[in-house]
């Protein structure tokens, strides 16, 4: 073999495996999610879509993160620390306001499956939201999904902010115990903790938004909420991942929709359960409606969206919003194909 064929040889081997190189650390690249509140329900499908292996059947490698409120995972998002957020749809059109284009790319919620819940000392005392006036409303934290539902409620019952108290509680035990040492009157949460809370007396639901027609009645419309959300310009030079993304929550969607509770449940962590998987299998039922079967945006819920926000938010009401920059169907359309 001559000087110049070995060369050129050599050059092919080293450009071979340099090229195998960049793709296995492409393939092996983390994509960071961050979770408002892991083993809420209404946040199951991240869990799921990962014990069920649909997101290395897809050739990804990602990571789930949780973080109490949705409010914290968006700032985990937008200091650049996690890639996306699991949270609810309406911060998309929140940080449009504030100059940040973030975008739902696959929708998990036609509706928020949110629960405002009245301590039972309360009953009699709390009988709509235009009782809060003197109120302490627990929120899982400021800015988040909760305090813009709770805002929403109160302004359209003819109350203004410095008429009630909202309290950071988080969600889970934390939000238990602050109905238990009556540190707050009434406030929003979800499943388990709202099933938790009724089935053992502490709380009486008060506005129920875990169906179609009961959020309709609460806010006008449907409410998309649990999303995955991501920052517009990742998704534009990751759209390869992104649809893997999307394929991957869109088999979870269709997963919910040909199981039962039961069957799911059994696929989620133990320690989700609280120690009662009777309870758990019975608040996920209360929930199941609430989950799109595709993963799609439902047309119409972005406007009512934007109706809720601009309702309470002067920067939202004042703002130019582009609703179409807020979510996109591209990628659940090609995984649904």
């Amino acid at each position: 073999m001559s000087g110049i064929a070995r060369i050129l040889k050599y050059t092919a081997v080293a450009t071979a495996l340099a090229a195998c190189s960049i793709s296995t650390a492409s393939a092996s690249d983390k994509i960071t999610i961050m979770v408002g509140g892991i083993n809420k329900i209404i946040y199951l499908p991240a869990k799921l879509t990962e014990n069920l292996g649909y997101f290395k059947a897809e050739g990804l490698d990602v990571v789930l993160l949780s973080e109490p409120a949705g409010v914290n995972a968006e700032n985990e998002m937008l200091a650049g620390a996690v890639q996306g957020v699991v949270g609810f749809y309406d911060h998309s059109i929140d940080l449009q306001a504030k100059g940040k284009e973030v975008e739902s790319v696959v929708q998990f919620s036609q509706v928020p499956g949110e629960v405002e819940v009245i301590a039972a000392n309360q009953e009699g005392k709390i009988k709509s939201p235009a009782d809060f006036k003197g109120k302490t409303l627990g929120v899982t934290g400021l800015g988040s999904s909760t305090d813009f539902l709770t805002q929403y409620m109160a302004a359209v019952s003819g109350l203004k902010h410095g008429d009630y108290t909202i309290l950071p509680v988080g969600a889970g035990n934390t939000f238990i115990a602050s109905i238990q040492q009556n540190r707050i009157d009434a406030g929003m949460t979800t499943d388990p903790t709202v099933t938790q809370l009724v089935a053992s007396g502490q709380g009486k639901v008060l506005v129920d938004m875990r169906t179609a027609d009961a959020t309709k009645k609460a806010l006008g419309g449907l409410y998309p909420a649990a999303s995955l959300y991501m920052p517009n310009a990742w998704i534009n030079s990751h759209k390869a991942e992104t649809q893997k993304l999307a394929s991957a929550f869109v088999k979870t969607m269709k997963y919910i929709h040909t199981h039962t509770a039961e069957e799911i449940a059994a696929q989620m962590p133990k320690d989700y359960y609280a120690g009662n998987k009777d309870l758990y299998v019975s608040a996920l039922k209360a929930s199941m409606p609430m989950f799109t079967a595709d993963g799609r945006m439902p047309e119409d819920g972005p406007p009512t969206v934007l109706k809720v926000l601009s309702t309470f938010k002067p920067q939202v009401k004042a703002a130019h919003i582009d609703l179409s920059k807020t979510y996109t169907t591209a990628f659940v359309d090609a995984a649904n194909k």
